[in-house]
């Protein structure tokens, strides 16, 4: 490839005194760590620690859930709440800021150069990232000091060869000269933490105070405070009615509460949850990062080029903003400088509002998850449905955080245009004009209309005020309609305005509804359509076709809440707290028993005592009674044993049960297919 064509313009400066504009050419930077050395380097690296990984595993005798390659093909357990979350969101940020970087990369992958079949590259490369830095998260699965030797190895080198590159490359002539740098800041704090934590894990395991039991999920005390919480009295308050309408200034200080997020004691996110947190501010700032040194550079590259040229240009076009060219170039100047302001601005907006839905989002998490855990199904779902694995929740459980990250990113892109077009809109015909006091034809236009705004605004008093003093009466504290002819008479005499005012409803509903939708676009824990499509009357193939249009448009904007729901599905059947908190204590008290048995035993060998006569334990009726109808409650609310049944064993499969029960009618059904 020729040299001169990897050349590329940045910011350029302008010199007042030539009025030239002096272009900074960026010629490309070769480091001396070659990228593609070191990626063939670290491959080979990384496939031996996996060996290495291995082999350890398989001597492990930590249990047989966790010797050889199967204790390493599952490196993070998902579904674990107590365990260290650090290091899977640190190794999935790195995967993120990667994607990013192949995607706008010319070369995918650095061991090749050819640009002709870059979507193939692409798709190796969507394969071979993950590969490559899965021994980062492998080595703290083991929970083993040679583990953590590696992986404070793996971590300093990647971390170091990348900041070795950056300092000696720190301009590059993609897109921007330091777009490459800032790009890599986010993957650059990953790696500095993975350095960092490896080898504080390596300290406390020298120490002896890393707990690395195998069934320390359950052992954790997490679940057990989380139970003691829930089963704590709440004390009412006195004095403080429940019916109480609050007051302005305490619904606005709810409604900012209930956009900032507070830590409580007893909840921890799953770690699915803090993995797409996470990933959804990495890519927050990615986009933002692109979106800025894409079109800004652009702007002060035409806007530093504009001179007495222009006034010709727009004279062909017919037209003339001043005589003097020197008024026209400084005119377009202010333009170009207020749409770049408008850009940026709107690029902000954008940025501030994905944070605000970030943080909305994560207190609807928690409340979703509480409400869940207590069984409050109806009210989180908005209907009746069975919390159970299925293959379509394990499917949207395992993409959730992906698809979360490409939500963000699309919102984020769909909110700068709006944005931007909006304040065009807003600063050209409406800000500009009033400032300037010319070029005023929106507000004349307005202002013409005058007869007409008035007879909207006299109707909609005039219906207001007679509803309120003429069409209702009060007697004895209730409230029923009066004058019910001129009640009919004003009706049919307002029908062709209130279709006026119809239309202006219509506008304004559509326009309130885009941006809900806008706004929300990048979250997924909410619909974009809070209503299902209702059933329509088939008139005909032309209806038909309409609504299946409908249908299939409503299931599009719906697969995104769909997939969350699924989601709290899983986390919600395979995590529950109050469940695990109840296996702990079972496994702890089997444990403990088996304990005693054994200390037992090593104190009665070798000694032989007199035989005495083993007396039966009493046990009283009620006691034995109580433990026999515990143990039919469980075994009938038990869902798994449905299919064993002898009774059940001629009917349907387990799927027709629901939470150990069969399902009621065909009515039921439906609704829970609708739901689900």
């Amino acid at each position: 490839m020729d040299k001169d064509a990897l050349l590329d313009y940045e910011y350029p400066d302008y010199d007042p005194v030539t009025k030239k504009i002096n272009i900074e050419i960026i010629p490309p930077c070769d480091p001396t760590a070659d990228d593609r050395l070191y990626h063939i380097c670290i491959s080979a690296v990384s496939l031996v620690v996996m060996v290495i990984l291995a082999i350890l595993a398989r001597r492990t005798k930590a249990g047989s859930q966790q010797k050889g390659l199967p204790g390493l093909l599952s490196p993070v357990n998902f579904l674990d709440h107590t365990q260290h979350k650090g290091l899977a969101v640190a190794v999935f940020g790195v995967l993120l800021c990667k994607l990013c970087g192949m995607l706008i990369s010319p070369n995918p992958l650095p061991f090749t150069t050819e640009a002709e079949n870059k979507q193939n590259w692409i798709i190796l490369g969507v394969f071979f990232y993950p590969a490559l830095y899965y021994p980062l998260l492998a080595c703290g699965t083991l929970h083993n000091k040679v583990g953590y030797v590696l992986g404070s190895l793996l971590s300093w080198t990647h971390f170091g060869i990348l900041v070795w590159q950056k300092i000696e490359c720190p301009k590059t002539p993609q897109i921007h000269k330091h777009y490459s740098l800032f790009s890599s800041l986010p993957q650059i704090a990953c790696l500095a933490f993975l350095s960092f934590q490896y080898p504080l894990l390596l300290f406390k395991g020298l120490k002896g105070t890393e707990k690395h039991n195998v069934t320390e999920d359950l052992n954790s005390s997490y679940y057990r405070d989380y139970v003691k919480k829930l089963l704590k009295k709440k004390h009412m308050k006195i004095g403080i009615s429940s019916t109480e309408t609050p007051k302005l200034p305490q619904r606005i200080m709810d409604a900012v509460k209930s956009y900032i997020y507070t830590p409580e004691e007893a909840f921890r996110f799953p770690l699915k949850l803090s993995i797409s947190g996470v990933v959804s501010f990495i890519t927050l700032y990615q986009v933002g990062l692109l979106l800025i040194m894409a079109v800004v550079p652009s702007l002060q590259i035409a806007r530093m080029g504009v001179d007495e040229d222009i006034a010709n240009v727009l004279a062909g076009f017919r037209i003339v903003l001043s005589p003097d060219k020197h008024e026209v170039v400084r005119i377009v100047l202010y333009y170009m400088w207020c749409v770049e302001v408008c850009y940026i601005s709107a690029m902000t907006l954008s940025t501030l509002v994905n944070l605000a839905m970030f943080m909305r989002s994560m207190v609807l998490h928690r409340s979703n998850l509480k409400g869940l855990y207590r069984g409050d199904i109806y009210n989180v779902y908005n209907c009746q449905r069975s919390i159970r694995a299925s293959r379509p929740a394990l499917v949207c459980w395992m993409g959730y955080t992906s698809f979360t990250a490409a939500h963000v990113c699309i919102g984020m892109i769909v909110q700068t245009m709006v944005f931007f077009l909006c304040l065009l809109i807003a600063v050209f015909l409406i800000i500009i004009p009033i400032l300037h006091r010319q070029n005023l034809f929106l507000f004349h236009i307005l202002w013409s209309m005058w007869p007409f705004w008035l007879m909207i605004l006299l109707a909609v008093l005039i219906q207001h005020i007679t509803s309120r003093f003429c069409f209702i009466k009060r007697v004895a504290g209730t409230r029923d309609l009066d004058n019910r002819g001129n009640l009919f008479l004003l009706t049919y005499l307002l029908f062709p305005v209130n279709v006026l005012i119809g239309v202006l409803l219509a506008v304004w509903r559509m326009i309130i509804t885009a941006l809900f939708n806008i706004v929300h676009m990048g979250r997924m824990d909410i619909s974009l359509l809070n209503r299902n499509v209702e059933a329509f009357d088939p008139g005909g193939p032309l209806w038909i076709l309409y609504r299946n249009m409908l249908t299939t448009y409503y299931a599009i904007l719906k697969q995104a809440y769909r997939c969350y729901a699924h989601y709290l599905k899983i986390e919600v059947s395979q995590s529950h707290p109050v469940m695990k908190a109840f296996c702990g204590i079972l496994l702890q008290s089997a444990d403990q028993k088996n304990n005693v048995v054994q200390r037992s035993r090593d104190a009665e060998e070798g000694i032989q005592l007199v035989p005495q006569e083993k007396k039966p334990q009493k046990v009283s009726s009620a006691k034995r009674a109580r433990g026999h109808w515990q143990l039919l409650f469980t075994l009938v609310n038990n869902p798994s044993l449905v299919g064993t049944r002898r009774h059940f064993q001629q009917r349907a499969a387990t799927e027709s049960f629901v939470n150990g029960s069969l399902k009621g009618s065909n009515n039921k059904e439906a609704e829970a297919a609708a739901c689900n």
